[in-house]
């Protein structure tokens, strides 16, 4: 057997992701794993209550304000705050502020449980004042109902007055006159101790440092509703000049789609439709496999009309055509020196012209 090399470096996982982690200084938040990893809070609830994590006090992490910060709609964004509302994560309170109204006190937690606990033990040790209070006022209304059946039930009591003795007797006189000489009092209602309203404190909100930067707020997102004019779709390009190997080179591409992505299936009709904005590109000097990429790359998810997609990419992303090749002037033998000049019919070169033009006005002045 192999001896297990102590010192040599780990392997790395052949599947899988790999962290490559640097040491941070600066800009960073501890995000528990309890929230990174929750089985039970959407992929949208855990990005959400990390970046409420990251935030400073203080910042405002309402619907309307997240909305204009994030992507997402006003609907997904109130839902991923009821998922974290409901697993502990967050906890939203309405407080009493200055001037008789009420804000909304947001509370982030990286530790629900924990927080719980403690929640749990301040309740147990605070002192209940309401209840003390309504049991110490019970027994005074005891006495006054319990009087009431012993007077009744003392004469029904006495069936036979002669075998009691004589001392004993006048108790029991005493307690049959007692219906008729005292009133039976009214049962006195408890008084229930109206308890105070408990004092919330409001919490100061602490003023921003001026070392942290504040964001602006952004405008409302311009959104065109469903009866804006849209633009015109843009035509499909066809080649200038169009042959069948061209026809049939784009043809090819078009088929083959499948192989290098899956999620263009074309059907037979979509292809013959889509020959000529391929052709056109491939006229204009653009390479095979850059056409497949433009054309296919990062595609939106789910796919429903590839051949829709395909077309608008063609006709929106169509690339300009060739610059016109500038025409090669030959070059030709002088008549006279035999020396090389560009010119588009044989001859002489300039030097010889001029010299011959020179030779004839001479001729002309000695004449």
């Amino acid at each position: 057997m192999d001896t297990q090399q102590i010192s040599a470096p780990p392997r790395a996982p052949s599947a899988g992701v790999v962290h490559i982690n640097i040491r941070l200084t600066d800009g960073y938040t501890i995000i528990s794993n309890r929230l990174s990893q929750h089985r039970g809070l959407s992929l949208l609830a855990i990005g959400l209550g990390a970046y409420i994590q990251s935030l400073p006090d203080g910042w405002r992490i309402g619907v309307k304000a997240l909305a204009a910060r994030f992507p997402e709609s006003e609907v997904r964004i109130a839902a991923a705050l009821r998922e974290l509302e409901q697993h502990g994560f967050l906890r939203r309170t309405r407080v009493r502020v200055g001037g008789g109204k009420l804000a909304t006190r947001t509370e982030s937690y990286n530790h629900p449980e924990a927080a719980a606990r403690g929640r749990e033990r301040v309740r147990a040790a605070a002192p209940v004042v309401p209840a003390v209070a309504a049991v110490a006022s019970e027994p005074e209304a005891a006495p006054v109902a319990a009087a009431v059946p012993v007077a009744v039930a003392v004469p029904a009591a006495v069936p036979a007055p002669v075998s009691l003795p004589a001392v004993e007797a006048e108790p029991v006189a005493v307690a049959a006159a007692e219906p008729v000489c005292v009133p039976v009092p009214e049962p006195v209602p408890a008084r229930v101790p109206v308890p105070e309203p408990v004092r919330v404190p409001v919490p100061v909100p602490e003023p921003v440092p001026a070392s942290v930067p504040v964001d602006p707020v952004p405008g409302p997102r311009l959104v065109p509703t469903p009866t804006a004019p849209r633009k015109p779709r843009l035509p499909l390009p066809a080649p200038q000049q169009p042959t069948e190997a061209l026809y049939a080179a784009a043809a090819d591409l078009l088929a083959g789609l499948s192989k290098t992505a899956p999620l263009f299936l074309l059907s037979e009709e979509d292809v013959r439709g889509l020959v000529p904005g391929v052709a056109a590109w491939l006229e204009r000097g653009a390479r095979p496999d850059a056409v497949r990429a433009a054309i296919t790359d990062d595609p939106p998810a789910p796919l429903r009309h590839p051949a829709k997609l395909l077309r608008h990419r063609l006709a929106a992303l169509l690339p300009p055509p060739l610059p016109a090749a500038v025409p090669v002037v030959p070059l030709q033998n002088c008549d006279d020196c035999d020396r090389a000049f560009r010119s588009s019919v044989p001859g002489c070169c300039r030097a010889c012209r001029d010299a011959r033009a020179y030779a004839d006005e001479s001729c002309l002045i000695s004449a």
